[in-house]
């Protein structure tokens, strides 16, 4: 009884559900709006996506910024983000919104190196699995004292609860949520909404 997902919203998500893959990698329309109201609730200026996808999640946090805001977005391939982008005009949003594409572990560690430590307000973690930990370790630097972290896909279909599954992906996002769970750099919730949500706010001190 929530969801106020509107016309534009609503016409990405459905395209980018008619993609290989979409329907499972796309954030769910709940969860967008999740992150535009969390973005408001830290006060975000500057946001850092990693995992662009066709920006359904990106434009939920532009929207949610000031109009001096920024999202910086990371992806392998400019492929799915040409998708949103048009998306992202016409919401009148674009201006907003940085994509890289490159490696989101060496565009982190770029920014990293060039702007220094804490200079983002929220950063969602929606990229490849198996490299969970390093981008999370990455944000701990990147996001300021007080901001946010979002991690996604957090119980992973269920599969970081099965032993006997050990791929590269699920032992990626189960370590993480190890680490999580004895960071005493961050206070912490596990949400078991869509494929688990995890919040990780960074300690004032």
């Amino acid at each position: 009884m929530s969801l106020r997902e509107d016309d534009l919203l609503r016409e990405l998500r459905e395209e980018t559900s008619g993609l290989p893959g979409g329907r499972a990698m796309q954030v769910l329309a709940e969860e967008g709006q999740l992150l535009a109201l969390l973005a408001g609730l830290v006060n975000a200026r500057a946001v850092l996506e990693i995992g662009t996808f066709t920006g359904y999640s990106t434009l939920c946090l532009a929207r949610a910024l000031p109009p001096q805001g920024r999202v910086v977005t990371c992806d392998v391939t400019d492929r799915w983000p040409a998708i949103g982008a048009p998306y992202w005009r016409r919401a009148g949003v674009a201006d907003r919104i940085d994509l890289r594409v490159a490696d989101a572990a060496e565009t982190l560690e770029k920014i990293l190196a060039e702007d220094g430590r804490g200079v983002f307000d929220l950063v969602f973690v929606d990229a490849d699995k198996a490299n969970y930990r390093r981008y999370y370790e990455l944000s701990i630097a990147l996001v300021r004292p007080g901001g946010l972290i979002v991690v996604d896909n957090t119980l992973f279909f269920g599969r970081v609860v099965d032993p006997d599954l050990q791929d590269p992906d699920t032992v990626g996002v189960r370590e993480l949520n190890a680490v999580l769970r004895d960071d005493d750099r961050v206070e912490l919730s596990m949400l078991a909404v869509a494929d688990g949500i995890t919040l990780a706010r960074r300690r004032l001190a």
